[in-house]
């Protein structure tokens, strides 16, 4: 069994993995970039100085892989695809070539989003994805010349580029067409601390602004929004994502944005070819149908479910929450499933509950407060979204909210449920417990 992975990146890596496991799988890797396995939500860290260096962002290598067994091929195109005759077309710097394959894994992730607004072709504007874009944006940073920098997009990349920037003693303008940061992962009573905690930092909000040109000689000079003009000398797009689907978009049926459609195998329209990551959708427990969340983990989770299925070994995926996190300047927020906003976006009728309460007794030195929020479906009751703040790390809590989406784990079971208590952690009346005991 021959199996062809077109991208070589968290998606493509685990189903390989699981694919060199098993006896009998001939796996070959094909992908354009020059490296592979870069955590690019380590990109921020590194460039803000908050990580000694890159090195350790990339968590195996192409010598690894092929230690394990699989033939790769980095720095190479696949032009085009024969899905009829299963034939891979590839370009690389000496030669073109054609590989075969029994099945075929598209895991050709995501592409940034691009403003189509006069002057987005002036040198040194810049997206975030790659390790080259980070390479290249934490060189600029090293220039005396580069004082005020415009970040575009005030989503989890956005703010977190924005903190790393500020980090290296920049004048920083972060720009969003929404009324505040993180608006797609948080309601504004959680999103208006984010504000508040980047505008303490000095970075200058722009919420409600969007870029209509760029002018500048050759490099950019200047932001150009609805609103006003703004001098800049470099610009860092952080707008949001596309699926990457141009070798099977004229094949396979694809989503209302263009990522394909996979069954829970992860197996597409045509039988012998299967796709993950960012290229995809996937089913939403919260919503119980199939949207789009481009995030590392799932695409993991994705490339684990179409190896052991390509390898003859059913596994079902079980549906994801889009749980996420963010740490910014210490200020820790955690959210899964759907918030209020986008539950009524996609028509559906929630209450929520609110509680905000010290983490541990108030005797305890090292201490916080926690603001909470936890969403429910009206009719059914069922848990459908929760957001968490603090100074203090509450990330772990997010994690029994995503099992109670997954497991419709209603309001009313959550109120009594065992939680232990020790002054170390927690307080007697924990602040799940108070939240589920307030909703209505």
């Amino acid at each position: 069994m021959k199996t062809i992975i077109i991208g070589a990146n968290h998606a493509g890596i685990a189903a390989a993995n699981v694919l060199l496991s098993q006896t009998g799988h001939e796996v070959v890797m094909i992908d354009k970039n020059s490296n592979l396995s870069y955590l690019g939500c380590g990109t921020a860290l590194w460039v803000g100085r908050q990580i000694d260096s890159y090195e350790e962002l990339f968590y195996t290598s192409k010598e690894a892989l092929e230690k394990k067994g699989a033939k790769i091929s980095l720095e190479t195109e696949v032009e085009m695809i024969d899905f009829c005759h299963k034939k891979v077309y590839c370009q690389n710097p000496t030669e073109t070539y054609c590989e075969t394959y029994d099945k075929l894994i598209l895991a050709t992730g995501s592409r940034p989003i691009s403003p189509n607004v006069p002057g987005k072709d002036l040198k040194n504007i810049h997206f975030l994805k790659s390790f080259q874009d980070g390479k290249t944006i934490d060189a600029l940073l090293d220039n005396p010349a580069v004082k005020n920098v415009a970040v575009v997009g005030a989503g989890y990349i956005g703010v977190e580029i924005a903190e790393a920037i500020q980090r290296r003693g920049k004048n920083v303008h972060l720009f969003d067409g929404e009324s505040g940061a993180l608006s797609s992962y948080y309601d504004p009573e959680f999103s208006t601390k984010m504000d508040q905690t980047l505008a303490d930092h000095g970075i200058k909000l722009h919420f409600g602004e969007i870029a209509t040109a760029y002018k500048g000689h050759e490099t950019v000079e200047a932001i150009v929004t609805n609103k006003q003009e703004y001098p800049v000398e470099l610009v860092i797009h952080a707008i949001g994502f596309l699926p990457n689907n141009a070798l099977g978009q004229n094949h396979l049926e694809t989503f209302r944005n263009g990522a394909y459609f996979v069954d829970a195998t992860q197996q597409t329209s045509d039988p012998d070819v299967y796709a993950v990551g960012d290229c995809v959708t996937i089913y939403s427990n919260a919503l119980q149908k199939d949207t789009y969340i481009a995030l590392a983990t799932n695409a993991v989770r994705s490339g684990i479910v179409a190896g052991h299925n390509i390898a003859g070994v059913k596994l079902n995926a079980i549906g994801v929450q889009g749980s996420n996190g963010i740490s910014i300047f210490g200020l820790h927020m955690v959210a899964t499933g759907l918030t209020v906003k986008a539950a009524e976006k996609y028509g559906m009728d929630v209450l929520y509950t609110d509680y905000e309460d010290y983490q541990k007794p108030t005797f305890m030195k090292e201490n916080g407060k926690v603001s909470i929020r936890i969403v429910y479906e009206k009719a059914t009751r069922r848990i459908v979204g929760a957001q968490l703040s603090s100074q203090m790390d509450v990330s772990m809590a997010i994690h029994m909210f995503s099992l109670a989406i997954q497991k419709q784990v209603t309001i009313d079971e959550l109120k009594l449920l065992d939680i232990f208590f020790l002054p170390h952690f927690n307080q007697p009346y924990n602040y799940m417990t108070m939240a589920a005991l307030a909703a209505e």
